[in-house]
């Protein structure tokens, strides 16, 4: 009997993950331009029953994707099945090391809903929802801090006590403005929370969070950028991310010094911390049987 499992934002070991995506990457020859860049965001936000370093794979292997999922949800969730011979795409999950989902292209049966997209969107952020995020960041070790002060101060994030050992909890705090609507707060935490998982506050083996070398705090702000505006996108939240890439684009043509990996996987650690993970579920594997064949 098959089982049914939700995909983790860090998939599989992180070294195979790397490795695969610099591959890819280097293959395809995508995303060196900033437009490019700005529409492998608006994808992985329209993907939001993906992981977003999933929502990644499934754009480098078929550019223009409308919507994928996995032949669980076509056939459960909107009673389509799996046209024959379609070809799978694949994605990394713990179980496999990778799944099979297919495209919308591929399957036939009931219409969708008018915004597939939309369907699996939690809606808008709230005070109550951000108070729910508290208790989550404490077990993480990030003490939240609300601080009265003007517009132009949205927040920051810091690192509080650093242990001799590294396998040992580091303790931050993260300030945010109490002055602020919830969803300009939920955008301060995302890009805050962006910072820790990036590495720029450092490594963190118990957070998972890489050693990285040092960078400019222009390549720094940007990947911090680029986090919140999938983060917040992703969970119905306009946010200031938004007119900053608009920006972005028009004043650059390349991005080469960014590293795509660290973005994505960081996007998807923020979004497991908060509770706001991929809904895409899966039928699990069945396992193989050894087989002796004697001679």
């Amino acid at each position: 009997m098959s089982e049914n499992a939700t995909l983790s934002a860090d998939p599989i070991h992180p070294a195979a993950a790397r490795s695969l995506l610099d591959q890819l990457l280097a293959d395809s020859r995508l995303y060196t331009q900033s437009r490019e860049y700005k529409a492998l965001l608006d994808f992985v936000v329209r993907l939001r029953n993906f992981a977003p370093f999933n929502a990644m794979l499934l754009q480098v292997q078929k550019p223009g994707l409308s919507y994928a999922a996995s032949a669980l949800d076509w056939r459960e969730r909107f009673g389509r099945t799996i046209k024959e011979g379609a070809r799978p795409l694949l994605i990394l999950w713990p179980f496999g090391p990778v799944a099979l989902v297919y495209d919308v292209l591929d399957t036939e049966g009931k219409n969708l809903p008018q915004n597939v997209a939309s369907f699996f969107a939690r809606g808008t952020i709230d005070a109550t929802q951000m108070a729910s995020f508290i208790p989550l960041l404490t077990k993480k070790g990030i003490d939240w801090c609300q601080i009265d002060a003007g517009d132009n101060q949205a927040g920051a994030i810091r690192v509080l006590q650093r242990p001799a050992k590294d396998t040992e909890r580091t303790s931050y705090r993260i300030k945010i403005n109490r002055n602020h609507p919830a969803a300009t707060q939920f955008n301060t935490l995302a890009h805050e929370l962006a910072h820790l998982f990036l590495g720029h506050l450092g490594s963190d083996k118990p957070l998972n969070v890489p050693e990285r070398a040092p960078m400019p705090q222009a390549q720094r702000e940007l990947e911090a950028e680029s986090v919140a505006f999938l983060v917040c996108q992703r969970n119905g939240v306009t946010s200031t991310s938004e007119s900053y890439f608009a920006t972005f684009v028009e004043k650059n043509t390349t991005i080469e010094h960014l590293d795509l990996y660290q973005v994505m996987r960081a996007a998807g650690q923020v979004e497991t911390l908060l509770g706001l993970t991929a809904h895409t579920k899966y039928e699990k594997p069945a396992k193989v049987q050894a087989t002796l064949f004697e001679m």
